[in-house]
């Protein structure tokens, strides 16, 4: 059977996209990490891909590990989903492991929003028969350990560790002084040999500076080279880049509007702006003629 040339093919694949990527540090609080993400980001990355990173610019941007400061850069991280979705953005990217905002951002705009948390437990479910989480600092476990059981990874949680660091700004320091950053790795290194010795099968570094401080050493592998660091940072570009796409191929449906993420119906929407502002800008004006 002869098979013919297929005709040139500008769909998806040849697909343009232009993603938000939400970082929760200031960046006059950590200037040498915020040189490094944009590096990492840009190497996963497909040539035809723009990635737009945003850090927090208004409160906060240094202590998100504590539940109380992580509401108050949820508001700005929100906020930002807005302008994105009046903006054109084809994806919106929580940089974040604890994905703040996560839920929320879904229900407001309908391009696909990622979190760094749930998109590495997902990507590392592929990986192994489990994984195991190493955080910076230990306050983070209990947030991490209730977004594992809410993405329905309970099972294939095998255990979380922490490198036991209080101030996690102090990872700054790890991209401009070599040794620094050398310190760091072989101590978050340890916590990985002794998750393997435990048992775990694939090791998530749980934070995302981390990430880019082991992306930028080539660390992928434990010590012994069996078992995989996933880097969710990386997993996270690729995710966003490949929703967009599936988002494309499906028709422009991604987002289920039923329960979970349901918006507010029409004829709600002049009443719910009048007391909240304008939320919900990825929806029509409900006092168009169109729409009245």
């Amino acid at each position: 059977m002869m098979i013919r040339d297929r005709p040139q093919d500008h769909g998806p694949k040849d697909l343009k996209m232009k993603i938000w990527y939400q970082s929760m540090t200031r960046a006059s609080a950590w200037p040498a990490y915020n040189a490094a993400l944009r590096e990492v980001l840009q190497s996963a990355a497909e040539p035809g891909t723009q990635i737009h990173v945003h850090g927090i610019e208004q409160r906060g941007g240094v202590g998100d590990q504590y539940r109380y400061l992580e509401l108050i850069e949820t508001q700005e991280v929100l906020a930002n989903v807005e302008i994105a979705t009046r903006e054109g953005f084809d994806a919106f990217l929580i940089g974040n492991i604890c994905d703040p905002g996560l839920r929320e951002a879904r229900e407001i705009t309908d391009m696909p929003v990622l979190g760094l948390g749930e998109t590495s437990v997902q990507v590392a479910s592929l990986m192994g028969g489990n994984f195991s989480l190493v955080t910076g600092s230990p306050k983070h476990i209990p947030k991490l350990v209730e977004n594992v059981r809410r993405y329905g990874q309970r099972d294939m949680l095998h255990s979380a560790r922490s490198m036991q660091m209080i101030r996690l700004v102090d990872l700054d320091q790890g991209f401009s002084d070599a040794a620094t950053g050398k310190a760091l790795i072989d101590r978050f290194m340890s916590e990985v040999d002794l998750a393997c010795q435990e048992g775990a099968e694939v090791v998530i570094p749980a934070v995302g500076v981390l990430m880019v401080l082991l992306a930028r050493a080539n660390v992928h592998a434990s010590s012994t080279g069996a078992i995989p660091i996933l880097n969710g940072v990386k997993a996270l570009v690729k995710m966003g880049e490949t929703a967009v796409r599936l988002r494309a191929l499906m028709g422009g449906v991604w987002t289920s509007r039923r329960c979970m993420y349901q918006q507010p119906p029409p004829s709600q929407l002049a009443e719910i702006r009048k007391h909240y502002g304008a939320v919900y800008s990825g929806l029509p004006d409900p006092t168009t003629k169109e729409h009245s």
